[in-house]
């Protein structure tokens, strides 16, 4: 089973990676990605960069970043390859543990679904 796990961020926090977070994020990706539960990572460009496609009452319109009335914001994601759930959360302790006691972080973890039946 596949898994998404999504890395929830205050955008406007002034925490910001340093040098030894990045070389121990690069171990763990290399790791995970060695063992297969890793499929794909990446960060996200900051919302300002970032526009909004929206469909209401049927008309499509865009939105221009950045989006002030979000407080918390995807800033990256890991497709993970687990058996079940549980083990998806376990690879994510993984990546916040990396980041050591003075970072607030929250993942949200969701089980992907494919083919002709997942939007039903």
């Amino acid at each position: 089973m596949q898994f998404l796990s999504m890395v929830r961020i205050n955008e406007n926090g002034t925490r910001r990676p340093d040098e030894q977070l990045m070389r121990d994020m690069g171990r763990l990706i290399e790791e995970m990605t060695a063992e297969g539960s890793l499929l794909d990572t990446a960060g996200l460009r900051p919302t300002v960069e970032g526009k909004r496609v929206r469909l209401s009452d049927g008309r499509i319109r865009v939105v221009d970043g950045p989006f002030t009335e979000t407080r918390e914001v995807i800033g990256g994601y890991a497709i993970l390859e687990a058996p079940s759930l549980e083990r998806a959360i376990e690879l994510t302790r993984r990546f916040l543990a990396v980041h050591g006691d003075s970072w607030e972080l929250e993942c949200e973890v969701r089980q992907l679904e494919r083919g002709p039946d997942a939007c039903s």
